[in-house]
Formats: C-alpha cells, sequence, structure tokens
C-alpha cells in the first residue's frame, strides 16, 4: 500500500518533466527560426547596400555557387551570390578572407557589377586592434566605403592597387598600415577572380547541385 503515492509522485515528477523537455523543445525550434530568419534578413540588407538593389529581383541567397580559389580568395572555399534583375545579371558578391589581417583573418564582402566596377566592400568579420586597424570596419570611419566604391581594375590602374605608403592609390591609416595594405591586397585579388571566371559563374547551376567554375587552383 505505501508504494502507491510513491508511484504517484515518480509519475507526477515523470510528467513534469517530459513537459519541460518538450516545452524546452519547443521553444528552442522557435528561437532558431526567428534567429535564422534575422540572421537571412540581415545578410540580405548588407547584400543590398553595396548593389543597385532596385535590380534585386532574384533571391541571391539561394542564387549561389561555392568556389576553390585560395590563392586570390583566401580561403578553401568561397560562397559567390548572384544578384540578378530577371534573366539579366547584374552583380557578382563575393565573401573573401583576407589571412594575413595584423590580428587575424579578415573575412570580407564585395560586389562586383558586371561591368568590372566594384559596388561596394564591407567588412563581415575583423580582429583587428581597436582605435587602428579596426577603422576598415563601416562602423567606425568611411575607409572601406570611401576608398573602393565604383573602383575597378582600370581605375585606378592595376599598378596603383597598393597603399599610397607602397606608392599607390589607397589611404593607409596613421600607425597601421597592415590592415589597409591586406585588404587593398584582397579586393583586387577579387576583381582579379571576377575578370577572369565572372561570366561563367552566372551560368553555373546554384550550390547543391553541381561544382561551380573556378574550381581546383585555376584562378592562379
Amino acid at each position: 500500500m505505501k508504494k502507491a503515492p510513491i508511484l504517484i509522485a515518480a509519475f507526477i515528477l515523470g510528467s513534469f518533466a517530459v513537459a519541460g523537455v518538450g516545452l524546452v523543445a519547443m521553444t528552442h525550434a522557435v528561437t532558431d527560426g526567428r534567429i535564422a530568419d534575422n540572421q537571412r534578413q540581415a545578410m540580405l540588407s548588407k547584400l543590398k547596400a553595396i548593389v543597385p538593389a532596385e535590380r534585386m529581383t532574384n533571391d541571391p541567397l539561394t542564387d549561389r555557387v561555392e568556389v576553390s580559389a585560395e590563392d586570390l580568395l583566401g580561403a578553401p572555399t568561397t560562397e559567390i551570390y548572384r544578384v540578378r534583375d530577371g534573366d539579366q545579371p547584374v552583380a557578382l558578391i563575393l565573401k573573401p578572407v583576407v589571412p594575413n589581417g595584423y590580428a587575424g583573418p579578415i573575412r570580407l564582402l564585395v560586389s562586383v557589377l558586371t561591368d568590372g566596377t566594384l559596388g561596394g566592400v564591407r567588412v563581415l568579420e575583423h580582429h583587428e586592434t581597436p582605435g587602428l586597424g579596426d577603422k576598415i570596419d563601416e562602423r567606425k570611419t568611411d575607409w572601406v566605403i570611401r576608398e573602393f566604391t565604383h573602383k575597378s581594375l582600370s581605375d585606378p590602374p592595376l599598378e596603383q592597387w597598393q597603399v599610397k605608403r607602397d606608392g599607390g592609390e589607397f589611404d593607409q591609416f596613421t600607425g597601421a598600415t597592415i590592415t589597409p595594405r591586406s585588404v587593398v591586397k584582397a579586393v583586387k585579388n577579387t576583381l582579379l577572380y571576377v575578370q577572369r571566371y565572372g561570366d561563367g559563374l552566372y551560368q553555373q547551376p546554384a550550390t547543391g547541385s553541381q561544382p561551380a567554375a573556378g574550381h581546383g587552383k585555376g584562378a592562379s
């Protein structure tokens, strides 16, 4: 007879435990969905900031390819988003990595329009020194916007794609030359990659079906 209260208590505790686990799982699923949607909207906002937003009629987050060109794009694989206006290509937005930042890798977002000019450059992630190298962040200064928007491999000429301290066109920061030097080189290399492979990238199947053009070490 004494076992009955114990069994009832165990059943009640077990029910609460099952209900609690279910509630946590449901909350986790809902929260994960909201986080993913927020991240998606934040990335779309970044993309629209560096292309003619009125000409983005597709979803570039699904219309994307992955390539392997570490020598020019800085990472074993690189995502490329394709922006289209109907059937017309508008821009390629690449996510190259600057492997040799002063305080570690720097992750960029680089938009290259179909005429070969830069729609814009943004810094996605960095670990540069506050007050010095972190001036590449558009939340700190407008350097990355001022220096790159509408530039191309012919404006300035290719040999001028260096910081002024090295005889080039681009401003460096007082007390911090390594960071802007590395970013300028990475953006130049991104333009070189698109110059060589850009037209074909628009024709490739979206990632998930077949490998994209420019794979292997063919971007040397």
